[in-house]
């Protein structure tokens, strides 16, 4: 349930990510799936306004859900600006939420990390996508956290594309999946 002082941000979003970021064509997407059309949030997330509404709704998201956290990130690289956002939005309320992002894997020099930025063994961690098709990003990220220590207690995307990511993470990961969108909203079959 969005909140009403939420609704206006969450409007204005869905406008910008009807705008710029669905593309209609054939595409192959990353997990190998074909679809008439393709949702490229970067051209959202990175852009000037849609990035402080991104932050705004996801974190309007967790909050309603009841969802308690002092990390959020994912799999590099369609997680980092929405991580980002979600950190300053955070911000802007008062509230501390450290990013972070996760390799795809473990480096093998330097540190040696798969999860970079502030530690997060024993945090609450909430897995961020931009978008997720087969929820295998969102594994890999959960993957990785849990490795690092981490607490996983929500994954959450902008937009779901309801091709059976919710399913598999909360089956696999044991743990909410959240969307801010559905494709219906979006206007695509």
């Amino acid at each position: 349930m969005t909140s009403p002082a939420i609704a206006p941000a969450r409007t204005r979003l869905l406008d910008l990510i009807q705008e710029l970021a669905v593309v209609r064509g054939k595409v192959v997407l990353s997990s190998g799936a074909e679809a008439d059309y393709y949702i490229d949030l970067r051209r959202v997330t990175l852009q000037h306004e849609a990035s402080a509404l991104v932050g705004e709704v996801m974190l309007e998201l967790l909050d309603s859900a009841g969802i308690e956290f002092t990390n959020a990130g994912g799999l590099t690289m369609g997680a980092d600006p929405v991580a980002t956002a979600l950190m300053n939005a955070a911000a802007r309320a008062g509230r501390p939420v450290d990013a972070f992002v996760v390799r795809k894997a473990q480096k093998s020099y330097g540190m040696g990390r798969q999860v970079e930025g502030p530690d997060v063994a024993g945090r609450n961690v909430v897995v961020l996508e931009d978008t997720s098709t087969t929820g295998g990003s969102a594994l890999t990220a959960v993957e990785g956290v849990r490795k690092a220590g981490g607490n996983v207690v929500a994954v959450a995307v902008i937009v779901d594309r309801d091709t059976g990511a919710k399913e598999r993470i909360e089956a696999e990961a044991g743990v909410p999946y959240l969307f801010v969108f559905g494709k219906d909203e979006l206007g695509l079959e």
